[in-house]
């Protein structure tokens, strides 16, 4: 156990300049980053903070409300044992080489032990650095809070994701859109260095930085692919197989990124810097959730592809290390393999199909076609799927009431039925599985847009509610009922974009 733990089990107090603080990241040579000081807020205040988040790194969940953690976690107050620090990166943004980037607005503290290992915490918002570039280094309360619920929310799901300790916020006024205050969500994860970071050294012919930024993930992160006969192929490979499983995982929940760039693409396949997320209601395959991406790059449709797209990128970025054009095309190609086989698994236990049968994929296209017809609500639909009865006519109205062409859901629910038929077990047992996949509370927007709402004027009750509800979403809560119902009319009209 570490001494923090230890401290949080005895009910000790700590104060933030007693977490044992690491920096495995600044271990590497100064040219991958710039070390240099967060910006203090005036007045930073608590929001709002993770339980399971905080058990990750040993902090008892109920310091981060003091004024020291409070400080700490805004940038006002450095950490003792603190190395903080911006890092420097490239990428692709919308498909076009974008050039140097780096961490713009982050700021990385240190890496802290764990039950799971070590974890990097980063302050998102904490000031500029000289990656900012035009901008202020600063988030708003409403795109913290949407990334402080929609992380924790990801986790509960089962989606590989970074996760999000805390969230802190100032009276400080800052212009996107509109004048918003100021916030800044810290947020955790093994390692934060993406795709973009290998693009950079290799756009800038710099060979030994790249090799020395692949070894440190190697080693630091895959050290069992030091085996392989070629560890940067097998580091490609791996990293190619966990996008594509990450990605089905997306699909299977109707979450869409919304900005897929490059330098959003984490090297250890987690889902990394939610901004215009959204998660899909009337289903639209072609659905954009960004406003911003006017040509539709990162529609639902299109994050398989964007996915496979990006890994080439990082193929094409670690080709010098890897050797053979072949040899480096032989680990893109588990992509599409893998991405199959996953959300073939996901949809087989969505529908509670315990077997994999000949004309399984055909039933599946066929729902996804009478669901873009209709414009059925995703979430829903799969939920109350599990209602349905093999053998009990009537059972299916809960679902059935969604499609606007409900002869052709009847034709459908006619197949699975048969299909139901050719499967072991009983209605009872087929619902309870299908109920711990399927998820009745997902982060709908208008959900957030309230707590955002409520949030900028002081109260920030429902952001642990919804939090709350967010962390248990497969389970029933009938306390909480109206969070699993159709979003209202007026949600419809709610964007998002890249400003945050």
């Amino acid at each position: 156990m570490t001494r923090v733990v230890t401290l949080i089990r005895t009910g000790a107090a700590i104060t933030p300049n007693d977490l044992p603080f690491g920096n495995g990241f600044a271990e590497l040579p100064p040219a991958f980053y710039t070390r240099l000081m967060p910006t203090p807020m005036p007045a930073p205040h608590f929001v709002a903070a993770s339980s399971r988040a905080a058990a990750l790194v040993g902090i008892d969940p109920a310091s981060l409300a003091q004024d020291d953690f409070v400080a700490a976690f805004t940038g006002n107050a450095v950490p003792e044992g603190a190395q903080p620090l911006a890092a420097v990166y490239s990428g692709h943004q919308f498909g076009v080489w974008a050039g140097q980037l780096g961490d713009g607005r982050a700021i990385l503290l240190g890496d802290l032990p764990g039950p799971e290992g070590r974890m990097e915490l980063q302050l998102k918002g904490a000031g500029k650095t000289p990656y900012s570039r035009m901008g202020d280094g600063r988030a708003v309360l409403r795109s913290s809070i949407r990334e402080f619920l929609c992380s924790e929310a990801m986790a509960a799901l089962g989606i590989p994701t970074t996760r999000a300790l805390v969230v802190t916020g100032s009276p400080q006024r800052v212009m996107r859109e509109s004048l918003e205050t100021a916030a800044v969500v810290t947020r955790m994860a093994p390692s934060f260095v993406r795709f973009g970071s290998f693009e950079h050294w290799y756009y800038r012919d710099k060979q030994d930085e790249l090799r020395r930024l692949a070894d440190y993930v190697i080693d630091g992160f895959y050290p069992e692919l030091r085996a392989a006969g070629n560890p940067y192929q097998a580091l490609l490979a791996e990293v190619t197989r966990r996008t594509a499983r990450m990605i089905a995982g997306w699909q299977s929940v109707g979450f869409m990124h919304g900005v897929m760039n490059t330098d959003n693409m984490s090297i250890l396949g987690l889902t990394l810097d939610y901004g215009p997320f959204g998660f899909m209601e009337a289903f639209d395959v072609n659905h954009i959730c960004n406003h911003t991406d006017q040509g539709g790059r990162y529609s639902y449709a299109n994050q398989v592809a964007i996915g496979h797209w990006n890994c080439y990128a990082l193929g094409n970025a670690l080709l010098p290390l890897i050797g053979e054009v072949e040899d480096a095309q032989a680990a893109l190609d588990v992509y599409m393999p893998e991405f199959e086989a996953k959300l073939d698994a996901l949809l087989h236990a969505k529908l509670g199909l315990l077997e994999k049968r000949e004309g399984d994929r055909a039933l599946f296209d066929s729902l996804f076609t009478i669901m873009q017809a209709s414009h059925v609500d995703f979430t829903l639909l799969f939920r109350r799927l599990a209602d349905l009865k093999v053998e009990g006519a009537g059972s299916e109205e809960g679902v059935r009431d969604l499609f606007i062409d409900r002869a052709a859901f009847d034709d459908w629910a006619g197949r699975y039925r048969e299909r139901l038929r050719l499967e072991a077990g009983d209605d009872a047992t087929r619902r309870a599985a299908m109920n711990r996949v399927n998820p009745k509370y997902i982060l709908r927007n208008y959900l957030a847009q309230q707590a955002i709402e409520r949030a900028q004027n002081g109260d920030y009750s429902e952001v642990a509610r919804l939090l709350a509800i967010l962390e248990q979403p497969f389970d029933e809560q009938p306390e909480h009922e109206a969070y699993a119902a159709l979003p209202p009319d007026w949600a419809a009209h709610l964007e998002v974009s890249c400003s945050s």
